[in-house]
């Protein structure tokens, strides 16, 4: 099944149609221009947000030099050494 529109008349007149040119390039423009708007919106307030979590991070890493204590990355346990044996498929 096919669905097809008619084809809008253009008006004849010079002028109408000059006017409906410039109606559609300001449409066209302020779409343009507010799609730029909310593009750079995003940009500053994601740039924003990135700058204010690596500020908070580098400060939360920051401890006074007093109250630092030193804290072994080492696991801590009892540990069963396995040994590998080979054994030789017949």
């Amino acid at each position: 099944m096919r669905f097809s529109l008619p084809m809008p008349r253009r008006s004849r007149h010079p002028l109408i149609r000059a006017l409906s040119l410039l109606v559609g390039l300001a449409v066209v423009g302020i779409l343009l221009v507010f799609g730029l708007v909310v593009a750079s919106v995003l940009l500053v307030g994601g740039a924003l947000v990135f700058a204010l979590r690596q500020w908070s991070r580098k400060r939360s890493a920051v401890s006074p030099v007093g109250t630092r204590s030193h804290k072994p990355e080492v696991i801590e346990g009892e540990f069963v050494v396995l040994q590998r044996t080979h054994h030789v498929a017949h």
